[in-house]
Formats: C-alpha cells, structure tokens, sequence
C-alpha cells in the first residue's frame, strides 16, 4: 500500500503535503468563488490525479499576496497512488506560481492544522530611497532608514503570552486573541531588513500588524515603548498601519518528531 490508513477503514489513504508557492497571483489560500486561490489550485490538480474529488486542509491559511516556502496540507483518498503521482504529476496540474514539494503517507492522527505546535513567518523589507524593481511583489519596501536595534529592543516586549488584540485583523474570526509569540527577530543584511516571527498561532494579519509596529519605531516615528503600549492596549485602532503582504512569506509549520515530515524550507533572500 501507497500510504497509511486512516480512521478504522482500511481503503481510506491520508496523505501530507509540502507545498511552495507565489502568492502574488492568488486571492489568498482559501478558494474563494470567482477568483484564484492556492487551494482550489491544489484541489484542482491532485483531483485529476486521483480521479475523484480531494479536498486539502491547511496548516495555515495565508492572504492576497502572502507566499509560502512549505505550507503543509493533508487530504483522504480512496486511490491508491505513489508518493511520484502526487508529486511530479500533481505539479504538471498546477500553475507555475505554485508547487508541491513532498508528499509523505501519514496515519489518521496526523492533522495538518491542529497537528502543528507552532508556525514560522519571515518579512523582508527592502530599505532604500529608490523602489525596487525586481522583486516588487515579494518585498516591502520602506524608503525611510530603519534603526534594527530599536526594532529589536521593541520587539522584546512583545515576546510570551500576551492577548494579542491590538494586532488582529477586525475581520479575524479566532475564538480568542491569546497566542504565544515565541521568536520575534529583526536583522538586517544589507538593503534587506528581516522579521523572522514564530508562534503557537497567530490571528489574522498578525504578522503584518507586528511588522507595521515595528517598522514605525525603526523609523524613528514612535518610542520604543510603543510597542508595549499597543500590546497592553488591546485596541488595533492604536497598532498603526497594517504592512503590506508581498514581503510575507509563511516558512513552516512544526510538529512532533515522531510524524517525521520533511520541512526544511529555503528561506528567502537573506539567510
């Protein structure tokens, strides 16, 4: 057999999936009627090769423009395929922005999102005077010179669990606000300045909300104490500008060991 079985019936196969791919071109991750997602994409194309319909479930669900270096999905099926089909024929169905990576036969307690202990996004600005032009969709670029170390100093106040609010998108539909922010980084190599961020989970549009925040204080426009006081607040009115997504870059998720998954993503432009 192809894969393990899933839940008592022995003709069910669960399959996970490394996905890579450019979110410029899509609405977001979830399929949305009318317009281009990543996951009717996926659908689409693992359909044809299993000549059923599949349905994907996410580790996260990223945004308009946000890319991934190895999103991971999971999917049941009642065909029975090698790691080969899935791969390199599902990639032959999927545009060009988008890519699976690996598939792996996993057991029925594998989940790709509530499986996942943690997940990993990076942020690259460009900072310079001049706009880019290469690279324009998956950089942000800020003209105003950025201070790392006062974004790094801004950043620690943030770190833990916190009710994190202040940094939710009004759209978000989680239950609640509390997350665990366990790595929030900046560095900066070059015109490139970097936020590495890692957490439990995170609300919707966290990320660029904490990005936004930072990038301010870099600026020099707001104290380093501002960061804490938009935390404490828990009112989003007071976070500032929501940055833009094409320098958002969802890297991983993480699980137990014992699922033994390949995720070793390329990080992007800056190591």
């Amino acid at each position: 057999m192809a894969a393990g079985n899933t839940r008592s019936d022995p003709s069910i196969f669960r399959w996970a999936l490394g996905i890579e791919y450019d979110g410029s071109g899509f609405c977001g991750w979830q399929r949305q009627i009318g317009q281009a997602s990543v996951q009717a994409a996926v659908e689409t194309a693992l359909t044809r090769i299993a000549r059923q319909a599949v349905e994907v479930v996410v580790a996260g669900r990223t945004d308009t423009g946000v890319h991934a270096l190895c999103q991971v999905a999971h999917f049941d099926t009642t065909v029975d395929r090698p790691e080969s089909a899935w791969v390199r024929g599902g990639t032959v169905y999927l545009p060009e922005a988008v890519t699976i990576r690996w598939a792996r036969p996993v057991g029925a307690d594998f989940h790709a999102r509530f499986s996942a202990t943690a997940r990993r996004y990076r942020y690259v600005i460009i900072n310079r005077r001049q706009r880019p032009a290469l690279f324009r969709q998956h950089y942000a670029w800020v003209y105003r010179p950025l201070e790392v170390e006062r974004m790094q100093a801004a950043a620690q106040s943030l770190l833990g669990t916190y009710d994190f609010s202040a940094f939710r998108a009004a759209a978000c539909q989680a239950r609640q606000p509390v997350r665990e922010l366990r790595l929030l980084q900046i560095s900066r190599q070059g015109e490139q300045v970097i936020i590495d961020a890692e957490a439990n989970g995170f609300l919707h549009h966290m990320v660029r909300n904490l990005a936004g925040v930072l990038i301010a204080i870099g600026a020099g426009e707001r104290p380093v104490s501002w960061a804490a006081e938009v935390l404490a607040s828990r009112d989003r009115r007071l976070a500032g500008t929501t940055a833009p997504p094409g320098g958002l870059y969802f890297v991983a998720p993480r699980y137990p060991d014992a699922f033994a998954l390949p995720i070793d993503p390329a990080l992007p432009f800056a190591g």
